[in-house]
């Protein structure tokens, strides 16, 4: 465990962070995101100290930002990850990028998507990776920073992560097409809202159908949790903002693509429909012609199902029989 002066610098530096200064104030952002690494870290989600673009870490960002922030500023993620480099503990920095291969981060981007694009990781000095790994260390240094910035709303936030409500869980409650779902915190308003829904849809879609190409009954998942199944659009996000569960289906990657340029759909008895227009050996065992008629394997709880509207769409706009 790192030493107890190691510890009381960064309380130190914790409790005085560089913010930039805005109309309303100053910004709340680094002390929002530092919050939201320690939420990751005690979750399992950050390991390795490797923090990654992904829509978990982008979601707790917009979660405690509507938890504790009541000021107009705009929550945007991309600013701290960049900025959050100036900041030194005993004259050291404690928290770097490190760009992809052939990549450079020079300068703030301001786009999650490309940032996501630029940068293979972030990730913290290796004496305060270790003191965040220590749950007392942990939680000592996250109460500095609710004290330090957010005094007023602290008892928001610790209430809401002892609940379970807020963003996140009103997002999935939404995606999963719930039926007592609130949805009061479930709003496109930035591209980090799309970021975060379009991760969650590929995360849950897949979830429903116990990891399993609807269409094949393929199960394929890793020892160490990755899923080889995809979450597909039924009618293209970009046409209705729709994401959830009954405007997708879980399908392997090749039959993906195959949903995606029409050369397969499905009726509204949920059975396989596949085109004319498909030139293949049919004699093949994987031939799509093979799966003609067949029902899917549909997903748990009707409310997942997929949503007849959105098959008569597939079948009329994309379908080439």
């Amino acid at each position: 465990m790192a030493s107890k002066v190691t510890l009381t610098s960064f309380l130190s530096r914790f409790s005085h962070l560089n913010r930039g200064i805005t109309v309303y104030g100053k910004a709340p952002h680094k002390p929002i995101l530092l919050i939201s690494l320690l939420e990751l870290i005690e979750k399992g989600l950050i390991h390795n100290n490797r923090v990654y673009i992904t829509a978990d870490l982008v979601g707790t960002f917009q979660e405690n930002w509507r938890l504790l922030v009541t000021t107009l500023n705009q929550p945007d993620l991309t600013q701290p990850f960049y900025y959050l480099q100036s900041e030194k503990a005993e004259g050291k920095p404690f928290w770097f990028l490190q760009p992809k291969f052939g990549c450079q981060i020079n300068s703030h981007i301001k786009s999650v998507n490309t940032l996501a694009q630029l940068l293979d990781y972030g990730h913290f000095s290796e004496d305060l990776y270790l003191l965040l790994t220590d749950p007392k260390s942990r939680a000592i240094l996250k109460t500095v920073l609710l004290d330090t910035y957010f005094p007023d709303t602290k008892a928001k936030y610790v209430h809401a992560k002892a609940t379970g409500e807020g963003y996140i869980h009103d997002l999935q409650e939404f995606i999963l097409n719930e039926p007592d779902a609130q949805y009061k915190t479930v709003k496109i308003e930035t591209e980090e809202d799309v970021f975060v829904r379009g991760g969650m849809f590929k995360k849950l879609v897949p979830k429903v159908y116990d990891s399993t190409c609807s269409f094949t009954g393929m199960r394929l998942e890793s020892v160490y949790g990755h899923s080889f199944i995809d979450a597909c659009h039924i009618v293209p996000f970009s046409l209705t903002h729709d994401d959830k569960v009954t405007n997708g289906i879980a399908l392997c990657p090749n039959l993906h693509r195959a949903f995606d340029r029409g050369l397969v759909s499905l009726d509204n008895s949920y059975r396989i429909l596949v085109s004319n227009n498909l030139t293949e050996i049919e004699e093949h065992p994987y031939s799509l012609k093979k799966l003609e008629g067949r029902k899917i394997r549909l997903p748990f709880g009707i409310r997942h199902y997929p949503a007849i509207e959105n098959l008569e769409w597939h079948r009329k706009e994309l379908f080439k029989n």
